[in-house]
């Protein structure tokens, strides 16, 4: 068995970036294409805000900072940077877009511009020649990042987070299982044993912006249901919706208690302290481990699977976006787009990538080249993470109802409501429908 000193893990783990473990690439051969770039004269004065969500692995902000204290060199540009929480972002963005001041350019959730779009600036031009350059855009990014129904884009998807099972090997094959079953049947077993034998599964049931929705989203699509139909229609109310719901509840036993008011951080250190055995999340928890030489057995013992398909054929995942969008309001348009521009090229956007170990996967298609995804086989579950054909709101457009609906945690408190006995699958399906229909019409 193994065995670890929990404190000096989970100490470990909050100071990676002290360890002088943080992975040191030269820059990857990354294939690119003749592109232009746009013209972009500077104004005059220009000074930037940006605001952003706080980092989940240590080299996100630190290479960040670095990247913007460049592009202010090279630009004479003054430019800030405001690292907030994952759930404070979002009423952030919200006062900006509805007093028309506050920070220049925002890296949202992916939803957010098309909460907001006939507020932003458009980003065609930037868009149109970074994915000259980059080989083109992943699915996902593409479909984040231009307004429905048309060619226009409105923001630039900087990169997934993807959500990929993350477990220890170990207790897995002690559970009886060799890897993660592909089907809902086995994967139930899988966590049955695992709590039978001290080491339960713990799956996000708070109002976690990226845990969450990535758990309560696989559970509805792996099971073949979606929130609205492809001519925006309200559609959760489904067969594979209620179906969804029961084995929702028939797996939550399985969890470790407490999972019901997890938010983002929470699987982390669950998982790091050896509380469980089995999660969902992006590349963070191996990146505190992998960095931390008190882990380096855990870290041995950990690894990443895609969710079972279940009833699909595709990987019923998606990717937390992170979606750059830059507000109206702002004096400096320009400036604004030669930042996202800058932070998006290859001498930036290389180091950025590989110091988080790929926590953001990239949304242009060239950076899968990135040495990173070449430097251990136990990344390449996130490489992808941005090619994906699912979204929230899938199966309709991406709109403000989508949007909407997914801020407001629909899916994940249907789940959550069925999972801890509060309601009924059925009752839970009508109220989810009752509330999606707010903001269908």
């Amino acid at each position: 068995m193994l065995i670890i000193n929990r404190r000096a893990v989970l100490a470990g783990g909050a100071a990676v970036i002290g360890s002088g473990l943080m992975p040191n690439f030269a820059m990857s051969a990354i294939p690119t294409a003749a592109a232009t770039p746009p013209k972009l004269p500077i104004e005059s004065g220009a000074t930037l805000r940006i605001l952003r969500p706080g980092k989940m692995v240590d080299a996100d902000e630190v290479i960040f900072r670095e990247n913007v204290a460049k592009f202010t060199a090279e630009t004479k540009i003054p430019t800030r940077v405001d690292f907030v929480g994952w759930e404070d972002l979002r009423p952030q963005v919200a006062i900006a877009a509805n007093t028309g001041a506050g920070p220049d350019v925002v890296l949202a959730w992916p939803d957010d511009p098309h909460l907001f779009a006939d507020k932003l600036v458009e980003m065609s031009d930037v868009a149109e020649y970074l994915g000259k350059k980059y080989g083109g855009w992943h699915t996902l990014a593409e479909r984040y990042g231009k307004k429905f129904g048309t060619n226009n884009w409105i923001s630039i998807p900087m990169g997934g987070s993807g959500g990929p099972a993350v477990y220890r090997k170990s207790w897995v094959k002690e559970a009886g299982f060799d890897a993660i079953p592909k089907d809902h049947a086995n994967f139930l077993k899988l966590c049955q044993a695992l709590k039978k034998n001290g080491h339960p599964a713990g799956f996000a049931l708070g109002n976690a912006v990226g845990d969450a929705n990535a758990y309560c989203h696989w559970l509805l699509w792996s099971h073949g249901g979606f929130v609205s139909d492809e001519e925006n229609k309200v559609a959760i109310n489904s067969k594979a919706t209620i179906d969804a719901l029961k084995y929702a509840k028939e797996l939550y036993p399985s969890f470790i208690p407490g999972t019901l008011a997890w938010q983002d951080p929470s699987n982390n250190k669950a998982f790091i302290g050896g509380e469980i055995g089995l999660t969902q999340n992006g590349v963070s928890i191996y990146y505190a481990l992998k960095n931390n030489p008190a882990a380096a057995e855990m870290a041995a013992d950990t690894d990443h699977a895609p969710m079972p398909f279940g009833l699909i054929d595709k990987r019923p995942e998606t990717a937390l976006i992170m979606n750059a969008m830059v507000f109206k309001h702002t004096k400096f348009p320009n400036a604004s787009k030669e930042f996202l521009r800058f932070m998006m090229e290859q001498e930036q956007y290389d180091k950025w990538m590989t110091g988080c170990l790929g926590y953001w996967a990239p949304s242009l298609k060239a950076y899968a080249q990135a040495d990173v995804w070449k430097s251990d086989p136990k990344l390449l579950a996130y490489r992808d993470a941005c090619d994906t054909p699912f979204y929230n709101g899938y199966k309709g457009p991406i709109s403000q109802s989508s949007g909407a609906a997914t801020a407001d945690y629909v899916n994940v408190q249907m789940f959550a409501a069925v999972s801890s006995g509060q309601a009924t699958p059925e009752d839970a399906v009508k109220e989810a429908e009752r509330r999606l229909k707010r903001f269908y019409r």
